[in-house]
């Protein structure tokens, strides 16, 4: 399996040149989130882009995230004024310069030192959100103290129920704007191509160590900072346990099966501001969070990682819409690269987009100028996009100006 993107020609080698994405340079060189992923994936030892880019089982669900896009092309209009354009969108009563945020992902602290905390700060320079996962590397109150962040956090429920309920107490005094529930991880799905990487859990295989040695820069930044530890759990695993280690070994011991609707509504009565369920993928699911009285939901089949064969969520916009309303919010994620694809995203109905390997490879590539790059490449395309459209705002996207392909 090869990280290295494939020359792309479909006009036939007779008539076209191959292609290639760029992999080293300046981040100012990279024109799409295609050449951030090239950049990233030479700058890693593969055991990291293998965590980055892996999906479960096969990876039909992986594939299927990235082709559902092709189900609708758009039908432009022209001859309009467009010297005024608005890129922004209210979310949650606010708004936000852009149709995305920034979603919650875990370890980012192998893919580039304090990777959390340069996600934070590219998003409050971009003026959009940053949803922090349970499993970062640094503490929510740490990020949250960003200046100008809107500060979301993740949780994953883990062990008894004083670990939620202190995460809570956390996100609360942090000001965290929203906490977005996880609901689709009773287990870890079967990364099988990541396992490989490992002789046994936790521990990589001599063929990994002697890859990590041929990729000196991200070696030497893991020299300066070690193995990073999942800072939100630390207090909860037993002192003599408390190395990165340990620490994941405790979240793998701790998952919990009993997951609910019930837990749901405890969530509700305990958590004061915008409580969203993340990982919603069948519409019965969505008429469950309306009723439970939550303030929205994550169209997520976690980017691939957990069912392999799973729905595509770009997929349940429309159907989500219907369902819910014009105003309960409804985000989504998994598979988005392109501002076309964004623009999708809101035509069918969606409030905004939850980024994740796309802002992670921008992250891996070149940190938080690397975020920034892949923030601004997306955000060009929107501009551009808006444009040929035909259109002033992304508030001005809808259906009909989609076309069943």
């Amino acid at each position: 399996m090869s990280f290295l993107p494939t020359p792309a020609s479909h006009l036939g080698e007779a008539r076209f040149p191959s292609r290639a994405h760029l992999r080293r340079g300046s981040l100012s060189r990279a024109e799409s989130i295609g050449d951030l992923r090239a950049m990233a994936m030479r700058r890693l030892p593969r055991f990291s882009a293998e965590y980055l880019e892996g999906g479960a089982d096969e990876e039909k669900a992986l594939e299927r995230n990235r082709t559902a896009f092709d189900r609708w092309i758009f039908k432009p209009r022209v001859l309009r004024d467009q010297t005024r354009r608005d890129l922004g969108r209210t979310i949650f009563g606010r708004r936000s310069a852009l149709p995305f945020a920034i979603g919650p992902t875990g370890f980012n602290g192998m893919l580039w030192e304090h990777g959390d905390l340069c996600l934070a700060r590219a998003a409050a320079a971009a003026g959009i959100p940053f949803g922090q996962s349970t499993v970062s590397n640094v503490l929510a109150t740490e990020a949250a103290a960003v200046p100008g962040l809107r500060h979301w956090f993740q949780l994953y429920v883990f062990g008894p129920d004083e670990v939620w309920q202190e995460l809570l107490r956390r996100a609360d005094a942090a000001g965290s704007e929203a906490v977005l529930f996880t609901v689709d991880t009773h287990v870890v799905g079967n990364r099988e191509w990541d396992r490989r990487n490992y002789s046994r859990p936790l521990h990589t295989t001599l063929r990994a160590k002697l890859d990590m040695l041929a990729h000196p820069h991200w070696l030497a930044q893991l020299w300066r900072t070690g193995i990073p530890k999942l800072a939100n759990l630390e207090a909860f695993v037993p002192a003599a346990q408390r190395d990165a280690m340990g620490i994941a070994r405790w979240v793998g011991e701790n998952q919990r099966m009993d997951l609910d609707w019930n837990l749901v509504a405890r969530l509700r009565a305990a958590w004061p501001r915008k409580l969203v369920l993340k990982g919603i993928q069948h519409e019965d699911d969505v008429r469950r969070a309306v009723d439970a009285g939550v303030d929205g939901i994550v169209l997520s089949n976690h980017g691939g990682r957990q069912m392999d064969r799973a729905v595509a969520p770009v997929e349940l916009v429309a159907a989500a819409r219907a369902i819910a309303g014009p105003d309960f919010c409804i985000l989504v994620d998994s598979g988005f690269r392109r501002g076309t694809e964004i623009m999708q995203a809101v035509a069918l109905g969606a409030d905004a987009v939850l980024l994740g390997r796309a802002t992670l490879y921008g992250l891996a590539a070149g940190g938080e100028p690397g975020v920034a790059r892949a923030i601004e490449i997306l955000r060009q395309e929107i501009d551009r996009n808006l444009v040929l459209l035909g259109i002033n705002a992304v508030d001005e996207l809808g259906p009909g100006m989609l076309f069943p392909a």
